[in-house]
């Protein structure tokens, strides 16, 4: 077997799957935070985030490389080229929104909470919610129900190898920790999916273990961490042989606006040129399901250009 052949890995086909593999790493998620801060040279990201210069270049080059950033070399400063967003980062703001929405719910920080989204359009403070468009009602995963699309076959990706950094992510240095909590818990490939798969009513470890490619001992170890950080509450369903069950808190089920927000940008963003591989429907109305993420204010669609943070005396776009 080639070397190629043996970091591959076969899967049921995904659109978050996809999602992750391209921006699910932890440093990836966080540099694209700060470039949505307005932090944008190489310098200026190294002391927002606190990756070493290694670990920071090579996920600049893979996020160029997936497009996600485009990197420019100023006239007037050549020598300091500045990383810009392209459609395809921008797009990933509805999962900004929805992270932040989650990070403020659950962990208190000082800097945290001081930041407050501004709608430019009703020049409110906000809080970013989603709902259904064809109801517009509100999505509990509870009432989503999935079906097999068009585009439903089996994925063969490489598995990539990062450079790691010794800074742990909840260390890294920045005074803008929007989602610095979400990051480090859904920034690993194998836990962000086996969170995904619980929205499924996936609860046990042979279901996660034939969905995923994954080694016994890793799958393990990610739902220990789940359990541990209150997302997955474990409790026994048989008692000879001792088998546990992973049911999702609230904590965990709160995560699924984030999670849909990031399966409709793989959908957009991640496909191989065939059809998405899954269709969802919402339960209160029938229809297919495509969240939009709204202020909560206005009830307007929140796109980018039209919401600024501010904290303290300053602002950020």
């Amino acid at each position: 077997m080639s070397n190629d052949q043996k970091r591959t890995i076969t899967s049921r086909a995904s659109s978050i799957s996809r999602a992750v593999d391209q921006i699910g790493d932890k440093w990836c998620l966080f540099i694209l935070e700060e470039v949505f801060w307005g932090v944008n040279t190489f310098n200026e990201l190294q002391s927002a985030t606190g990756a070493s210069r290694g670990v920071l270049n090579d996920r600049l080059k893979w996020l160029q490389s997936i497009e996600c950033l485009r990197k420019e070399a100023p006239s007037n400063s050549p020598k300091r080229p500045v990383y810009h967003l392209t459609k395809k980062s921008i797009d990933l703001y509805d999962s900004g929104l929805m992270a932040i929405g989650w990070e403020r719910k659950y962990f208190s920080m000082p800097e945290l909470d001081q930041v407050e989204l501004i709608h430019n359009r009703c020049g409110k403070s906000f809080w970013p919610v989603i709902n259904c468009t064809a109801c517009n009602g509100d999505i509990d995963f509870s009432e989503v129900f999935y079906r097999q699309g068009p585009g439903a076959n089996k994925d063969t990706r490489q598995i990539k190898t990062r450079r790691k950094s010794s800074v742990p992510m909840l260390e890294a240095n920045t005074a803008r920790p929007a989602y610095r909590n979400l990051i480090n818990l859904v920034g690993d490939r194998w836990t962000a999916n086996v969170i995904a798969l619980s929205f499924h009513r996936i609860t046990r470890f042979d279901e996660f273990h034939k969905e995923l490619p994954i080694a016994t001992n890793i799958l393990a170890d990610r739902l220990k961490v789940l359990v541990n950080q209150g997302i997955f509450l474990k409790r026994p369903y048989r008692k000879a042989p001792i088998r546990y069950e992973y049911k999702l808190t609230d904590k965990g089920k709160d995560l699924y606006p984030y999670f849909l927000t990031l399966l409709q940008w793989g959908n957009k963003w991640c496909g191989t040129g065939a059809a998405d591989p899954m269709i969802l429907s919402h339960g209160p109305c029938g229809r297919d399901l495509v969240g939009e993420v709204r202020c909560d204010q206005c009830d307007e669609k929140l796109v980018a250009t039209d919401v600024h943070f501010k904290t303290g005396s300053e602002n950020f776009l």
